[in-house]
């Protein structure tokens, strides 16, 4: 899942997250994950409320997720609940590193929520999200 503000990748803040859209960013996604022998879906919204229902809607159907919350990362205690509230893992991912950024960036309160965090590794991030998350629900 991609938080807000990130349908504008490749074009915002180019020296923090990069040339790469959002688009191509999700075909690295969909390729390192049919290479380790996973399925994904993949969605985008920048608003809290449907994170937390795609987080609840997953309930049954999904072994985990890879949750890039954007800046609710920083002020959302519903999506951290929302989290905490599933039977699945949830890891965090950022393509910056947050811990080298700004200091109100670098408290999660949903990491605080997720079985654990990448960050820094632009678009791979990602892939080592999921190959993390393989190995939980093995």
């Amino acid at each position: 899942m991609h938080g807000p503000n990130l349908n504008l990748l490749g074009t915002r803040e180019l020296e923090v997250y990069g040339p790469q859209t959002l688009a191509e960013i999700n075909e690295v996604i969909r390729t390192e994950a049919a290479a380790i022998g996973i399925d994904v879906d993949i969605h985008q919204t920048a608003r809290e409320g449907e994170i937390i229902e795609l987080l609840h809607g997953a309930i049954g159907d999904a072994d985990g997720a890879v949750l890039n919350p954007a800046a609710y990362a920083h002020t959302s205690r519903a999506i951290a609940d929302a989290i905490r509230a599933v039977p699945y893992p949830v890891i965090e991912v950022h393509l910056s590193n947050i811990h080298a950024r700004e200091p109100w960036r670098r408290r999660s309160v949903t990491a605080e929520a997720a079985r654990g965090i990448v960050a820094g590794f632009g678009a791979h991030s990602y892939g080592a999200a999921l190959s993390l998350l393989k190995g939980m629900v093995q």
